[in-house]
This record gives C-alpha cells, sequence and structure tokens, in this order.
C-alpha cells in the first residue's frame, strides 16, 4: 500500500517551521521594543542588568533567530532571553513605574 504522507511532509513541515520563526520573532519584538521605550534608570532601580545590556542582548538574540531559525540552538536561546525579559523585567519596570512596589 503507497501512503500519501510522504508527498507533502515537507511542505508541512516548511509551513510550521515559519509561523514557529514569525511567532518567536514577534516575541523577540515586543521585548526589544518595550526596553527601547524603558528608561535607563528604571533598570538600574530594579537590580537588573543595564538597558543597553539588554538591548544588545535582545538584539542579537534576533539577528542569530532571523539567520539561523526558531528551533536551532540560538533561536531557543533568543525566545529564552525575550521571555526573560517579558516575565521578569518587565513586571518589576511596571511595578517601579506605578509606584505600588512588586506585592
Amino acid at each position: 500500500m503507497i501512503s500519501s504522507a510522504p508527498l507533502f511532509y515537507g511542505h508541512v513541515k516548511f509551513y510550521i517551521d515559519v509561523l514557529v520563526v514569525i511567532g518567536s520573532m514577534v516575541v523577540q519584538a515586543v521585548a526589544f521594543i518595550h526596553c527601547v521605550t524603558q528608561r535607563g534608570d528604571g533598570f538600574q532601580a530594579i537590580g537588573t542588568l543595564p538597558k543597553g545590556a539588554w538591548l544588545a542582548i535582545l538584539a542579537v538574540c534576533m539577528v542569530l533567530t532571523l539567520l539561523g531559525g526558531a528551533t536551532g540552538i540560538f533561536g531557543l536561546i533568543g525566545i529564552a532571553a525575550a521571555l526573560i525579559y517579558l516575565l521578569d523585567v518587565r513586571p518589576g519596570l511596571r511595578d517601579l513605574s506605578d509606584g505600588k512596589g512588586f506585592w
């Protein structure tokens, strides 16, 4: 019996890879844009890396994800860096600007 699955496997894998790269680039771009729009002294106030370091990390990760794909080692590092920024640094900056503290 002949199966038709191998005939379109390459196309499906290509489209899934493109969707994963687009999704990871969106997450990284949101993190980068948020970092650009924040004040530099806020990063020191919450005790994290300076703004310039975060900008460099996020920019290099975006370029490496674009060049190597989202499922490569550099793409996964880029997604991890963007998620660390969005889930750790961003709430700290938001709480600092609201004046409510971390709780």
